[in-house]
């Protein structure tokens, strides 16, 4: 890519200063994600990239909060308002706590979406999730239903208690537990923060309070990798299953020695393609409003139902047959 074209920038919570952007950058997007230093996003930065590649008059900065928390991105995106970007698009840490600010950017005349974690209706534009939330709810639980026949005791890994995403999917699969998955008990659920350490704590802390527990569920990428770890180190291969959203390049080696049998994801390079995709065509004048159709590039094109939502597309299952192949990809 030129790199007159491009420019990523990694903003640490305590810096709001960013780099001067190219002279002749027509649009600049900033991709603002929950934390910097996550597999997920840096993927979705890639596919930011390819984007504005494609499109040419965009620019991209790439940056979040070096902690998950909305008081750091609450930092950034004033400093992105002070930059005057054209267009915000955000994986919100908190749906809430972030609406005043960027209603400020929207009073500025910046775009705003959110994209993978939403934002209250009225802090954006349009929001793009990944896939559909009852689909997603329901693979979750299936991923581990599908590996205990006899049912039992499953607890969720979650990201933070505030990640809208995270909690929508939970929801759902809470939903379609007694009517599909009678046997399943789902004893507790617990929050990481997207963060390895505390994820590790939790982890460890359900297989101590819960001695029949079959399977870990983490829907988040963080979350996965440090349940699995846990469940490698304690020797527990074969007695709990963990399960969840995963990058398969990340989580290959827990596959591999069956410490999980499956995970799912769609794919985040493609999620942060298309994000840019929505945030450049709201920065050239693009209406979001219920029914309207907007082109996601070579992914595809989305829907906006009542709340001005769409799903980008269905999760897809990584399991002992192809994870070496995707984990060659993202």
């Amino acid at each position: 890519m030129n790199n007159l074209r491009k420019l990523a920038v990694a903003v640490a919570l305590s810096a709001a200063a960013m780099v001067a952007l190219p002279a002749n950058a027509e649009t600049r997007i900033a991709l603002v994600v929950k934390t910097l230093g996550n597999g997920f996003f840096d993927a979705a930065a890639k596919g930011a990239e390819e984007a504005a590649a494609e499109l040419e008059h965009v620019s991209i900065i790439y940056t979040g909060p070096t902690s998950a928390t909305a008081e750091g991105q609450i930092e950034i995106i004033n400093a992105l308002i002070a930059q005057n970007v054209d267009a915000i698009a955000i994986s919100a840490n908190d749906p809430d706590a972030l609406v005043p600010v960027l209603q400020k950017a929207m009073d500025r005349g910046i775009a705003v979406i959110s994209w993978d974690s939403g934002v209250a209706p009225e802090g954006r534009q349009l929001h793009l999730n990944p896939s559909d939330t009852a689909l997603i709810g329901e693979t979750i639980i299936k991923l581990a239903a599908d590996f205990l026949p006899d049912g039992g005791d499953v607890a969720i890994l979650s990201a933070s208690s505030t990640a809208a995403n995270q909690n929508s999917w939970i929801a759902a699969a809470e939903d379609i537990l007694p009517s599909k998955y009678p046997n399943i008990n789902l004893v507790a659920t617990v929050y990481g923060d997207d963060d390895s350490v505390k994820s590790t704590d939790e982890a460890k802390g359900l297989i101590a309070s819960y001695p029949d527990l079959k399977a870990i569920i983490a829907p988040t990428t963080v979350g996965v990798v440090a349940a699995a770890q846990v469940v490698t180190d304690m020797g527990l291969i074969g007695q709990i299953n963990v399960t969840g959203l995963a990058l398969p390049s990340e989580f290959k080696q827990f596959i591999d020695n069956g410490a999980s049998q499956a995970v799912a994801l769609w794919n985040p390079i493609d999620l942060g393609y298309s994000a840019v995709y929505l945030a450049n065509a709201l920065a050239e004048g693009a209406v979001a409003e219920p029914g309207a159709t907007l082109s996601i590039g070579k992914v595809g094109e989305i829907t906006l139902d009542d709340n001005n939502s769409a799903a980008m597309a269905a999760p897809f299952q990584f399991d002992a047959s192809n994870i070496e192949e995707f984990a060659k990809i993202y």
